[in-house]
């Protein structure tokens, strides 16, 4: 399976998605737990885990875990916090696991790279009867810095076409799919630190920026370190989760 052109470039920014991107708080997982009915020790995939931001935290809270990535680069650092035999070459399209092997699939800003009829058939094939999915898209909320609104019009312009933003909800798929619940959403709230160069990383990781040409990357990233910098950045800022939760019936 090929994965999407902007989607591969994440493996060229994975220093900056782990310094950048927020971590999961237990409370995420606790409400994803509780709203799938997951005890202790039930078994989760992580599908798309990236660096294993959403991966630890499922493991953290006590779930026995393995977690899928395609992206050599961003799988060697899922392996050195969860070691390589919970870190698994895969992707949703032909996921490396049983049938009937695990309680739940998660999966964490990255649904919306997915082939969505092919990997919804792969999820219902590993999950046990009844299963649940969790599809978790994390929203950064700089509203008390000075330079939220400035920041959030440089990064607009630079966007380009992005299945996340043009593509269908995934919860219309499911639906399409048949044999899932409708679709719950939920959404858990908390405070991050907010370093000025954490944000500069946060953008960096960002699959459209992390795209562009060298040289003009390395301009607006300077662009937007210059402006941080300059600004007032509280010491937290907000990060809003949305789960989405759907079960096999």
């Amino acid at each position: 399976m090929e994965l999407h052109p902007l989607a591969t470039r994440f493996a060229s920014v994975a220093d900056a998605y782990e310094r950048g991107r927020p971590e999961y708080r237990p409370a995420v997982v606790g409400a994803l737990a509780a709203e799938l009915e997951l005890g202790p020790d039930a078994a989760v995939l992580d599908l798309a885990a990236g660096t294993g931001k959403l991966t630890r935290a499922l493991v953290a809270a006590g779930l026995d875990v393995v977690a899928v990535e395609p992206q050599a680069e961003m799988r060697e650092k899922l392996s050195a916090f969860v070691g390589p035999d919970h870190a698994l070459e895969g992707v949703a399209e032909s996921i490396p696991l049983p049938d009937g092997s695990v309680d739940a699939v998660t999966v964490a800003d990255g649904f919306h790279w997915f082939d969505h009829p092919r990997a919804l058939a792969e999820i219902r094939r590993v999950l046990t009867p009844g299963g649940g999915l969790a599809v978790l898209s994390t929203f950064p909320d700089w509203s008390g810095a000075s330079w939220a609104h400035e920041l959030g019009t440089l990064i607009q312009e630079m966007r380009s076409e992005h299945p996340a933003f043009d593509g269908p909800w995934w919860g219309e798929s499911v639906r399409a799919a048949g044999g899932w619940t409708e679709v719950r959403q939920i959404v858990v709230s908390a405070q991050e630190p907010a370093r000025p160069e954490r944000i500069v990383d946060y953008v960096a990781s960002i699959s459209f920026i992390a795209a562009l040409p060298d040289e003009e990357r390395v301009a607006f990233l300077g662009r937007v370190g210059s402006l941080v910098e300059a600004g007032n950045t509280p010491a937290e800022l907000g990060v809003h989760v949305f789960l989405g939760l759907t079960s096999l019936t």
